[in-house]
């Protein structure tokens, strides 16, 4: 029974962490996509039409 527990609690917590490594992830692969946007925008003379700073990236 305690090797049971200690296979899930182990299992839960692998889990967990990399739960937030993709997150953390996924907000580094969204804020890189938006500055080649905005690189490519320079570039090019357009504008995206945002003028503000905010990248709207969730904070946890």
């Amino acid at each position: 029974m305690k090797t049971i527990l200690l296979i899930t609690l182990t299992a839960t917590s692998l889990l967990s962490a990399s739960c937030n490594t993709f997150i953390g992830l996924g907000r580094d692969m969204r804020l890189a996509g938006e500055g080649m946007e905005n690189v490519a925008n320079k570039a090019s003379g357009g504008n995206s039409g945002t003028s503000d700073d905010y990248s709207g990236a969730p904070v946890y």
